[in-house]
């Protein structure tokens, strides 16, 4: 027979309340207390009814989280913050990908609505496409990331300001010819490519539309093609702003396959300061943000919308700052 809440309260000699709050994450518990529920949860194998628990308060207990791509290290990253930060508040979460489509956005909402899960955290691409629009019956949702849809709650980081600032580093050390590589339609490579434009007005350097190197795609071998075709076809740059660490690692094969090393021909800067961007050789220049904080963040924006649907709608921007490493040298 299953364990039931008493079951558990009665071995950890607390009351069922309690052992309720350690389950839910509701209200604080003392770690001594906290310690003897967990030790009686494990001892009888408890398992909650999420069924019956859905039954009484109308939720699941279960959030989804879609990403666009989780074949990119920043998506695996980031799931991985999603799932401390719902463990640490009793959520279990549902990981999906949307490759952008807003067909699977549609299912995904209308899995929230039919209260499959009790809320959804969506990055989409691009605001044309995505399926948080107006005039259509919204389960409660938070973006994250760059499109902005003031109709929902929203958790991201000034990207503007943020590539503004990394692009100005390479001025400051004495580049003027400076590529940025990741060009195109969605709504991040708009805000950085605006952040870098800004950087160049700024420093009164004309923008050459040859420096500005689309990629079809956001992979680290999209990268390496794209750029590798713009060297055949340039001089090489004297520094690039890449849209993303996994495009810095892409760009940094492309110049090391034409004989040029970084940062000595070339600097690189990055963004989004992934795991690996510490210990790639160069160690790589990069935008930095606290990924747990921006996962707590959006979680909680989530859990207060799903408890108060009619409050004011709520946009947070995370902080960032720059870490200067090896791949960036002054001229």
């Amino acid at each position: 027979m299953r364990a039931t809440v008493r079951d558990v309260a009665a071995r950890a000699g607390v009351s069922p309340k309690t052992v309720s709050n350690v389950l839910n994450g509701t209200f604080r518990v003392s770690p001594d207390t906290r310690s003897r529920v967990e030790e009686a949860l494990a001892a009888l194998d408890y398992v909650p009814n999420l069924s019956a628990r859905g039954l009484r308060n109308g939720r699941t207990g279960m959030i989804a989280v879609a990403m666009a791509d989780l074949r990119m290290p920043y998506s695996a990253e980031m799931c991985h913050h999603f799932v401390e930060a719902a463990a640490g508040r009793g959520l279990h979460v549902q990981i999906e990908e949307t490759a952008g489509s807003g067909e699977r956005e549609v299912e995904l909402m209308s899995r929230a609505r039919a209260q499959l899960v009790d809320g959804l955290i969506l990055n989409p691409v691009r605001l044309e496409t995505t399926a948080v629009q107006r005039d259509v019956n919204l389960p409660p949702v938070v973006l994250i990331g760059e499109v902005d849809q003031p109709i929902v709650d929203h958790v991201w980081i000034d990207n503007v300001a943020a590539v503004r600032e990394l692009t100005g580093l390479l001025i400051d050390q004495g580049h003027r010819r400076i590529a940025i590589v990741g060009t195109g339609p969605m709504a991040t490579a708009q805000l950085r490519l605006a952040g870098y434009r800004k950087a160049l007005r700024s420093a009164e350097i004309k923008i050459d539309r040859s420096l500005l190197v689309p990629c079809e795609g956001w992979h680290s071998t999209d990268a390496a093609e794209s750029f590798s075709a713009f060297l055949d076809r340039h001089e090489p740059p004297e520094a690039v702003v890449c849209m993303t660490d996994t495009i810095a690692f892409g760009v940094i094969s492309a110049l090391h396959a034409h004989g040029l090393s970084v940062p000595d021909d070339v600097s690189i800067v990055g963004y989004d300061n992934i795991t690996d961007s510490a210990t790639t050789v160069p160690a790589l220049t990069t935008i930095d943000f606290d990924k747990q904080r921006f996962a707590d963040t959006a979680v909680d924006v989530l859990l207060s919308r799903i408890a108060n649907p009619a409050a004011p709608i709520m946009s947070v921007t995370i902080p960032y700052r720059l870490i200067e490493r090896a791949s960036t040298a002054t001229r």
